[in-house]
């Protein structure tokens, strides 16, 4: 857990300043501002080695596609699930380090100059909880637009699916921002997730509403 300290509340302050003033110049995952992006860059020179692709999903994709208040002190990446173990030995030697796995858990590195932690979302892993784990797993990077060789955002249809199949209470208020940011993407999301799971539809009109009554308040 991140110590919280003058300095690092200044940090924040700073970045959220940065975001603010540098919204439309920041368009790629290597262009946000501090640490971040300096480990998004470590992890694109990874990526670049391995010529592999993968996608920033989580809080800086949901930042990206119109919640600016939303931040986050870690980064999540999808990849694809047969290079994860290469991932993670050409990090070893980049740079990073690997933290320890908790059974059941996804793996996790560490950027060792930013401090920054970088979640790795398999392909093929099932997002929710022990609970309530979802219908559907994750999908390639590929098909959720990534290219080979550097991080590239999430799509924003793909970020919805992968908030609604985690189904946690933050993800369920990211989506109610996002749909709050981008009221005229409705359609697509409903066609997108109606190709994925019915469950999804349902879970999404659901919030959907909350979205509209927010808004009307």
């Amino acid at each position: 857990m991140t110590s919280i300290t003058a300095d690092f509340v200044s940090e924040q302050l700073s970045i959220c300043d940065e975001l603010l003033l540098r919204r439309g110049q920041l368009v790629r995952p290597r262009d946000l501002p501090g640490r971040y992006g300096r480990a998004i860059q470590a992890i694109d020179h990874v990526l670049n080695a391995m010529c592999c692709e993968a996608v920033l999903a989580g809080g800086w994709a949901v930042w990206y596609h119109g919640f600016l208040g939303r931040m986050t002190q870690d980064i999540d990446i999808v990849l694809p699930a047969l290079r994860i173990e290469e991932f993670q030995k050409v990090c070893s030697v980049s740079g990073f380090e690997m933290l320890a796995q908790n059974p059941g858990r996804w793996p996790k590195v560490r950027h060792k100059e930013t401090d920054i932690k970088v979640d790795i979302l398999p392909e093929g892993g099932r997002p929710g909880t022990a609970a309530r784990p979802a219908p559907t797993t994750i999908p390639s990077p590929a098909s959720l637009g990534a290219s080979a060789g550097a991080l590239e955002y999430i799509r924003f249809s793909s970020l919805i699916e992968l908030k609604v199949a985690a189904g946690r209470a933050r993800d369920e208020a990211d989506i109610v921002e996002l749909v709050r940011a981008h009221p005229e993407r409705v359609e697509e999301v409903q066609k997108h997730l109606a190709s994925v799971h019915p469950d999804y539809v349902a879970a999404f009109n659901h919030l959907l509403e909350r979205a509209r009554e927010q808004q009307d308040e």
